[in-house]
Formats: structure tokens, sequence, C-alpha cells
């Protein structure tokens, strides 16, 4: 039974080494670029709907929307300005829809053309060099 704790405890008390491999990154997939930079997008866009969203809704509960249309009116000396004919909750929400789908547009486009731009530049610089560990 002393034997079976003394080659356990060799096996433990042995120092593991770690093994450096370098790499060098010359080639970047395009669609696999395009797929996840799209994937990304598809969430900020749905991040910026909902954070347009909690941002009306907290200033409209805090009173802002009412205290800013005073100002204005005041300002103006018009009595028939309302902030809301400009920034009702149905406009704001359209508005960030279409700024969430112009980004989808525009964000998975740069990644694609960043995914092309990187490999013909790695046909003039040879890649990237990387290093990895196995710890």
């Amino acid at each position: 039974m002393s034997n079976l704790g003394d080659k356990f405890a060799k096996k433990t008390a042995r120092v593991a080494t770690t093994k450096q491999v370098r790499l060098k990154l010359v080639y970047i997939d395009f669609w696999s670029v395009l797929k996840i930079s799209f994937l990304l997008a598809i969430i900020l866009g749905i991040v910026t709907v909902v954070a347009s969203f909690l941002v009306w809704s907290v200033l409209n509960q805090t009173g802002v929307f009412d205290s800013v249309n005073t100002l204005l009116q005041d300002i103006a000396g018009a009595n028939n300005f309302d902030l809301f004919d400009f920034a009702s909750l149905p406009q704001v929400m359209g508005f960030s829809v279409v700024v969430g789908v112009l980004n989808v547009i525009v964000i998975t486009a740069l990644g694609a053309i960043g995914a092309a731009l990187y490999n013909l530049a790695v046909r003039i610089t040879g890649g990237i060099m990387l290093g990895f560990t196995n710890k």
C-alpha cells in the first residue's frame, strides 16, 4: 500500500514542461469573418434598440422631456411647440431600428473588407507571427 502512495507522490512532484509553438497567421477565411461580423453586428443592433428604449423611458419617467419642452416654449415664446412631436417613443424606436440595420450592413461590410485586406497584405508581409504555449 505504501508503494501505491509513493507512485502517486512521484507523479504529482514531476514538473510539467511548457512547450512553446510559433505559428504564422497567413490566411483569414473570408466567409468565417463575414459570418462572425454579421453576428456581432446583429448583437450590436439589438443592444442599440434596447438601449435607446431604456434611455427614452428613463428620460420620460424622470420628467426631462417635460422640462425641456417647457424651456423651449419659454425661449421660443410659442405655446404650440411640443417636443413629443419630434421625440415620441415610436419615432425614437423607428430611428434606432434604422440605425441598427445600417450598422449591421456597415459592420458586416467592414469585417469582410478587413479580412480581404489582411489576406492581400499577407502576400507582401508574410503574415503575423504568433506564439502559443500548452500550459
